[in-house]
């Protein structure tokens, strides 16, 4: 593969230089900053003999501009009188350009052997492939591994173009945690990123699914761990990647209540799979948060704390890169890169407390930036570290005009990863209706298109027929000037999925009033909710996705029990005696009929809490509502068609609220379980992995204790596990992993204010 070093900077020319030339020279070099530094780039000095290396990035430039900075630098070579000077350009050259400039150098150039262009880099670069690699943004630049990375996109990178891709490899900047990263994540299958917001969770996330994209692996990006779940398949190599699983700005604790079982057993899932990888990230606070909360987090056998890497620990020298890459890429007008480095304000920014990645990215980002006036930019841009939380204040309250901004709040509501156009428009029209009579705004059928218009690129970004927001601090900004309970009610009232009810509900929690025992701001909050409520009885669950080789079903708004829960939570608020009816009829005929993979275990604890005072027991006909939920539980255990996870789920919910639940299910289950071990021939003729098949063989053994299966039944479902596992003709192998690794060139050195003025240098128009 050649490149033409354009996606590096000069200080990552400078990096591979040192590495490239340093291997075949079989030296190691001294590193230095670049800028006015006295000729030298790299320096070897070994008792008399001194190598002096130069690195000059001018990919793309001519070679006159070259020569010229070549003439320039002689008298620094003269007066170093190195025993050998090498150079290194990505300018384009030919054997007349070199001798040209063996001549322009001097004596110190034993040849023009040593004068490397970028075919002679190119060259060394497949001599020595571990170097290739190690330096990440070269490899992933490259033409052969950009198409790779395209081709296998998939999910929410399936509208992602090239240019985008290579800009986000190009403001990069490699550091120690990319290899921490990837040693965990081939160790254990497993890694979840952790860290404050903007710290680059997801920029490091992403560096790893390209690199295993670019090896040949699928990407699946999941939104729930269902997906997941139902996705993998051990005879394909796979990345799994959920972005922020806990939630970008809030965690329900009922959510995960719900959740944290799935991940301990889709984390033991991935475990097992040869060929399966999964990457997650999540803010720490909230981290720490469900890690107080969730027993299986908690758990010792899972051991969570081995697959955490966390991360938003930078070297000076790293955030230094990091500003660097981002003003010379992201469009930073000219004039204000001057008047930056002419304030002197570089290390204020640089060793700031509230530096981080994404503060960094929005204010340098040239579209964001062009209105302000060049000379007081280095003092906004202090100002935006100083108070990051009204980074966005601004512009929303002045910039946009008022159907923008309902435009945000609308979207604040809907799937924390982006909405469809048609869902948010939907959402839109009635929230912008409920907004506008409130405080007498004028409204235009063209609203939802104009607003799309102008808020695209600045606040949100649309792609193909997704809207999300253009950056995560955006959302963060509106879940503070959200905690009003105005625009709460009015959003409650504006409700038209299940999902959007959800969302505002579990966002009142911030005002405090959830914890006000006869709040009457939140009876007034719960009966706004009367509207949607209604619709709770027709509003689907689940949507039929049809392919051309397949048919399968999509979450498509809240389960039935999530819906009973919600309407319990009302009532309890206001006591409104029509959202004991819904509940009534909800649990007589639930929508689509109950499931056994989102329901399951919910039903159980929801008849166990409905007979219990400590709960839901002071509910009007809550026995009587426990006792239909009941049957329609020993129903769905009955169906044939339950498969051993949904029963084990339905066994562990059993073992946790037994106390309140009768005979009928205990029967149920050990006749589903019994069911399980007559069925186990058909079952693993289903499987074509061995790995799933040790999985199902390790559900049925805890099954069978408790359902006191005999042994001898045991003994043979193992039996026909492993024939099926002989008869398994395709082994998987584990991909090998790259065997370059990137060094910390800012462990052991300094990196003083002089180095960072030098890093910075030739940015500057002044410096010609």
């Amino acid at each position: 593969m050649a490149y033409d070093f354009s996606a590096l900077s000069g200080a990552d020319f400078e990096d591979l230089s040192r590495d490239l030339i340093g291997r075949e020279l079989q030296v190691r070099f001294e590193a230095f900053t670049q800028g006015p530094d006295g000729g030298i780039d790299g320096r070897h000095a070994s008792g008399p003999v001194k190598i002096i290396l130069q690195a000059k990035h001018y990919a793309g430039s001519r070679v006159a501009d070259l020569k010229r900075t070549m003439a320039r630098e002689r008298t620094s070579i003269d007066r170093l009188a190195p025993q050998r000077y090498v150079l290194t350009t990505s300018c384009k050259l030919t054997p007349t350009t070199k001798a040209e400039l063996a001549r322009i150098i001097g004596p110190a150039l034993l040849g023009e052997a040593d004068v490397f262009g970028p075919h002679d880099l190119n060259g060394l670069l497949r001599a020595y492939p571990d170097i290739e690699k190690s330096h990440l943004k070269l490899w992933l630049s490259g033409t052969a591994v950009l198409e790779c990375i395209l081709r296998a996109a998939s999910h929410r990178f399936n509208a992602m173009t090239r240019e985008e891709i290579e800009e986000k490899v190009r403001v990069y900047a490699p550091n120690p945690s990319f290899d921490d990263a990837r040693v965990k994540l081939d160790q254990h299958h497993v890694l979840i990123i952790c860290g404050p917001p903007g710290v680059g969770k997801t920029t490091l996330a992403e560096m790893l699914v390209y690199a295993h994209m670019a090896e040949g692996w699928d990407l699946v990006a999941i939104r729930g761990l269902d997906d997941g779940l139902v996705g993998i398949d051990d005879t394909r190599k796979q990345v799994f990647y959920f972005d922020d699983f806990l939630g970008r700005v809030a965690l329900d604790k009922s959510a995960l209540s719900r959740m944290d079982s799935d991940l301990a057993r889709f984390i033991k899932r991935v475990r097992k799979s040869p060929n399966g990888r999964f990457i997650l990230t999540t803010r720490a606070p909230i981290f720490e948060e469900a890690k107080r909360h969730s027993e299986h987090l908690a758990d010792k056998q899972l051991d969570i704390s081995r697959y955490l890497l966390d991360v938003g620990v930078y070297t000076r020298r790293i955030k230094a890169r990091i500003l660097y890459n981002h003003l010379l890429v992201t469009g930073t007008p000219q004039t204000h890169i001057d008047a930056l480095i002419e304030s002197g304000k570089l290390p204020r920014i640089i060793d700031h407390k509230n530096y981080n990645p994404r503060l960094i990215a929005l204010m340098t980002e040239g579209s964001r930036i062009a209105d302000e006036d060049a000379t007081s930019y280095p003092a906004t841009f202090l100002a935006a570290l100083d108070n990051p939380t009204q980074l966005w204040d601004l512009p929303f309250r002045k910039h946009i005009p008022t159907t923008c901004r309902h435009m945000l709040m609308t979207l604040f509501f809907c799937d924390q990863f982006g909405e469809t156009i048609d869902v948010l428009r939907e959402a839109y029209d009635a929230y912008h209706a409920e907004l506008s009579r409130n405080y007498g705004a004028s409204q235009d059928p063209k609203d939802f298109e104009d607003s799309l218009r102008i808020l695209e690129g600045g606040f949100i970004s649309i792609r193909g027929s997704a809207v999300s927001f253009v950056n995560p601090s955006v959302r963060d900004y509106l879940s503070a000037y959200l905690d009003d309970l105005t625009l709460l009610k009015l959003a409650a009232r504006a409700a038209k999925r299940t999902e959007w009810a959800r969302q505002v509900w579990q966002h009142s929690r911030r005002l405090g009033i959830h914890e006000q025992p006869g709040s009457v701001d939140l009876a007034a909050l719960a009966a706004s909710f009367r509207g949607v409520a209604e619709a709770f009885l027709s509003l689907p669950v689940q949507k039929r996705v049809e392919t051309k080789y397949s048919v399968s079903f999509s979450a498509d708004g809240l389960s039935n029990t999530d819906r009973i829960e919600l309407l319990i939570d009302w009532w309890f608020a206001c006591g409104d005696a029509r959202y004991v009816e819904l509940i009534q009829a909800l649990a007589s005929f639930p929508v689509q009929g109950w499931d056994s993979w989102r329901d399951g275990g919910d039903l159980l604890a929801i008849i166990t809490k409905l007979r219990d005072t400590d709960y839901y027991g002071m509910l009007h006909e809550a026995a009587s509502i426990a006792q239909i939920i009941e049957d329609g539980a020993v129903e769905l255990i009955e169906d044939f068609s339950l498969n051993s996870e949904d029963l084990e789920r339905l066994v562990e919910a059993e073992e946790e609220w037994r106390d309140g639940l009768g005979p009928r299910i205990q029967n149920a289950l050990t006749d589903a379980i019994g069911r399980e071990f007559r069925d186990v021939r058909e079952v693993v003729k289903q499987i074509d992995s061995e790995s799933t098949i040790d999985e199902h063989v390790e559900t049925l053994e805890r099954l069978a204790k408790r359902a006191s299966i005999p042994e001898a039944v045991l003994r043979n479902a193992r039996e026909v596990a492993q024939e099926r596992k002989w008869e398994i003709e395709e082994q998987t192998r584990v991909a090998p992993s790259p065997s370059g690794r990137n060094v910390d060139r800012g462990s052991g050195d300094t990196f003083d204010d002089v180095a960072l003025a030098n890093l910075f240098a030739p940015l500057w128009r002044g410096n010609g």
